[in-house]
């Protein structure tokens, strides 16, 4: 029996679209936000003209990315120091200095768009070991520079908890160390994660010519709310805050339980495993929980900015082919090899196209009746304030203080060839 035989029979259930209203605070002037606290900070004070200071900025999709660096490119040079880019994102663009730049081209970041050149390298200097001989990496031409200031979104990891996650510690522990870095922390797993970057960055604190970091915060829509710039001297102290206030904001299903979520696209710009964990209550580790229990997931594409590096792509149950022919391996297997963890890179059942992958999850989610499915369609882990839900599921939208319909319900629209428009 043919697999489309096999799924003919499996109806999808109707839909309406649902909005989903989260607290907004936004900032006004992305860039004048950053120019006063930068200034505020004093961070810049003790720059001197014509010294090289290296702006570390790593791999994840922040709005406003490009202005944030070029603003500071700005500020640094204003006191006539020589500000240059430095890619750092530990293992991310398959571990290669050109793959690194490509991630950062992808985010908008290029030489012409931020005023600065951008140095990329995978050579790096031991710069100390911790107490407990763990080595401590740092990028060779941030190694070479008279100052490093690094820029990074502060949100809760995708596999581990801590009163550092991800944010500037891990920046400076993982980010900034490469490769080399990336793999000293993750050796002894994310069991203690935790305790390695901290340990990690208070060596780069303590060795490197550390100004200070730059960390900021999005709402649930994806749009900067707030701005902080640490001296070096107190990142250990102002984060943990800062990352409590980040999961405060974070974006969340609506829903604590679910049979099938539809995904329409996953990638590194999106999330560290291409799906965010804390929204799909799925984990590649036992040291994070939390969320939503869904039984079974299809992913239907890759985002053009993950540039083919699907890693997370083994938190799904079911894929399209079209997903499965954008992955590229040796720019996914890099960061589970680092991270330690293969279950991130595993293949997951592959569909011929999007109505068979919906199809084959319902199917498998072992519910009897197939149009009391509880299912919901979101465009990716990112964007979460525009849902489409089944109709089984009414009644809880109706009762839900945050949301509201959208419409009449209606068929999900998939054109001959199986593919959602």
């Amino acid at each position: 029996m043919s697999i489309e035989r096999i799924l003919a029979p499996v109806g999808v259930p109707d839909v309406v679209r649902v909005e989903q209203r989260f607290p907004r605070p936004a900032l006004a002037d992305v860039a004048g936000e950053l120019r006063e606290r930068l200034r505020a900070s004093g961070v810049l004070r003790g720059l001197e003209p014509g010294q090289r200071v290296a702006l570390g900025v790593g791999s994840r999709g922040v709005s406003d990315l490009p202005l944030l660096v070029r603003t500071l490119v700005a500020e640094v040079g204003s006191v006539g120091a020589r500000p240059f880019v430095v890619p750092s994102m530990g293992s991310h663009g398959g571990a290669t200095a050109a793959g690194q730049v490509e991630v950062l081209a992808s985010l908008g970041v290029t030489e012409a768009s931020v005023g600065a050149p951008i140095e990329a390298t995978m050579e790096v200097r031991e710069i100390g070991r911790t107490d407990d001989g763990l080595p401590v990496y740092l990028d060779a031409c941030a190694y070479e520079a008279d100052a490093i200031l690094v820029l990074n979104a502060i949100k809760p990891h995708v596999a581990f908890r801590g009163r550092y996650e991800s944010g500037l510690v891990k920046m400076l522990a993982i980010g900034l160390g490469k490769q080399h870095g990336a793999d000293a922390c993750h050796d002894r797993g994310f069991g203690r994660m935790a305790e390695s970057i901290v340990a990690s960055a208070r060596v780069t604190l303590a060795c490197a010519r550390v100004l200070g970091a730059v960390g900021v915060l999005a709402n649930a829509y994806g749009e900067l709310c707030q701005i902080a710039v640490v001296p070096a001297a107190a990142v250990l102290t102002e984060e943990p805050a800062l990352l409590d206030r980040a999961r405060e904001l974070a974006p969340r299903l609506p829903f604590d339980e679910l049979d099938v979520l539809v995904v329409d696209r996953i990638g590194k710009d999106i999330a560290g495993t291409g799906l965010d964990t804390n929204v799909i209550g799925r984990y590649h580790t036992p040291y994070a929980s939390g969320g939503p229990r869904i039984a079974r997931i299809a992913v239907l594409d890759l985002s053009e900015r993950s540039g083919g590096n699907a890693h997370g792509i083994g938190l799904a149950d079911v894929i399209t082919r079209r997903a499965f022919a954008k992955i590229r391996f040796d720019r996914t297997y890099p960061n589970s090899l680092t991270s330690t963890q293969p279950a991130t890179a595993k293949i997951p059942m592959v569909l011929e196209h999007d109505r068979q992958a919906i199809q084959a999850a319902i199917k498998t989610s072992n519910v009897l009746d197939k149009q009391r499915v509880r299912l919901v369609r979101i465009a990716s882990t990112k964007e979460l304030d525009v849902l489409e839900v089944s109709t089984s599921l009414l009644d809880e939208v109706v009762q839900h203080p945050h949301l509201s319909v959208q419409g009449e319900p209606y068929a999900l629209p998939f054109d001959a060839g199986g593919r959602l428009f």
